[in-house]
């Protein structure tokens, strides 16, 4: 395997108003990647404002100050580059990849939307976006089959009050009642400089970024006073697990298995990674050649575990079947325990956990490979854990992880008293 560092140049700086800028250098294309991050997302929203964090995605390409509604997308189009956003429970994060040539244009108009966002925000844009945002929760959520069970699992995991009981979507309630003046001083809190990431990465110098970054966001104001998210750490065990079962449209038995670990960048979580990757990732996983090709109970698709990367928490592991004709839902549920609880007793073998680093490690070099990759990557380390460079950390992480180590925290964490259960039942066998 490649050497597991982080083999580009990192050079950071902090503007005097407290952004922090990242810079990675790399001539191999004349691109640049331009990565904002900022420190929220749903896991900051006070009692009443869940979903705000979502909303911002769409409210900030809707013009500001100096950049007319859609203007900031047609620009960047127009340049030859991509932008979007996304945003998850710890964090909102608007990106581009231009030639590099547009730079100076990519840092312009993030700068103008977030010091220049407030002022051009109207109550006909937040009315239109709050319909946009409606209308993609009845497209992702409600109208598709098993598409609310994110929804659905995230307070089954996480208690009520707690920063992660709710997801990004947020309620359409919360959305509804907010008028114009609480969005304004959402942004005005949290879309602050000192609130934030700016990461370049590509065909251009940390001299040339530090100055246009003073240029374009020197000047905009601090936040002084951010409210912190939530403490999450902690979560109370119940000693029993929680069970959920839904009749609704979809085509056959759904079973979710879910269980707390570590936070995400935690020593223990790279052991839930590499142990989700044994235990659900393709054809050679203990899911798939148990219950797909084995047993035959589960469709070969739609089997699978994964871990959900949140920071500040104990994160998730996920393990998931979908039955096939014929298969009951509480064969598909015991069958998948039965698989789950054997991390503990049935000792990883050797080529299982080769299998699931070098699966890693590809997917670890993709990433990578791309300057919109590594700019995502760098901004995450720097805004989560304070230092880009610990990014380094992350592929050595999961190579050092032992089977003896796997069987441990299965043992610790995947109790049957506390797993979360959600099952999905087709309406005609209601």
């Amino acid at each position: 395997m490649p050497d597991s560092g982080f083999p580009w140049p990192i050079e950071t700086t902090r503007l005097d108003n407290g952004l922090r800028v990242v810079v990675s250098e790399d001539r191999t294309a004349p691109a640049v990647a331009v990565n904002l991050w900022y420190d929220v997302g749903s896991r900051h929203e006070p009692a009443g404002q869940t979903g705000f964090a979502h909303l911002f995605e769409h409210l900030m390409f809707e013009g500001s100050v100096n950049v007319a509604k859609t203007e900031h997308m047609k620009l960047i189009q127009g340049a030859g580059g991509s932008l979007n956003a996304t945003t998850n429970p710890d964090r909102t994060n608007y990106f581009e990849t231009v030639p590099a040539e547009h730079l100076e244009l990519a840092l312009w108009l993030e700068a103008d939307r977030m010091g220049g966002l407030v002022p051009a925000l109207t109550q006909e844009t937040l009315d239109n976006q709050r319909d946009v945002v409606k209308n993609e929760r009845r497209q992702r959520y409600e109208n598709v089959p098993y598409g609310d069970a994110w929804l659905r699992l995230l307070p089954l995991l996480y208690p009520p009050g707690h920063p992660y009981h709710h997801a990004t979507i947020g309620s359409m309630a919360d959305l509804n009642a907010a008028d114009l003046a609480t969005f304004q001083a959402f942004h005005t809190t949290y879309y602050a400089p000192n609130n934030a990431v700016l990461t370049v990465v590509g065909d251009t110098t940390a001299a040339e970024v530090f100055a246009l970054a003073d240029k374009y966001f020197g000047g905009l104001p601090p936040r002084p006073d951010i409210p912190a998210a939530p403490d999450g750490r902690t979560v109370p065990a119940t000693g029993r697990p929680a069970v959920e079962t839904v009749t609704a449209d979809v085509p056959a038995a759904r079973v979710y298995l879910a269980h707390r670990t570590h936070p995400f960048g935690a020593p223990g979580y790279d052991v839930t990674t590499v142990l989700a990757t044994v235990l659900g990732s393709g054809r050679g996983s203990r899911l798939y050649q148990r219950l797909a090709d084995g047993e035959r109970i589960a469709q070969p698709d739609l089997v699978g575990a994964y871990g959900v990367d949140l920071a500040h928490a104990p994160a998730p592991l996920i393990a998931t079947a979908t039955a096939r004709p014929g298969v009951t839902a509480d064969r598909l549920r015991d069958g998948l325990a039965e698989v789950v609880d054997e991390l503990a007793t049935v000792p990883v073998t050797a080529a299982e956990l080769d299998r699931a680093k070098a699966l890693l490690s590809t997917m670890w070099w993709r990433q990578m490979s791309t300057v919109d990759g590594r700019a995502d990557t760098l901004g995450r380390y720097a805004t989560q854990f304070g230092d880009p460079a610990r990014a380094a950390d992350r592929l050595p992480g999961w190579l050092a992880v032992t089977a003896e180590q796997i069987a441990e925290q299965a043992a610790e964490l995947f109790g049957a008293d506390d797993r979360v259960i959600l099952t999905y039942l087709p309406e005609e066998t209601s």
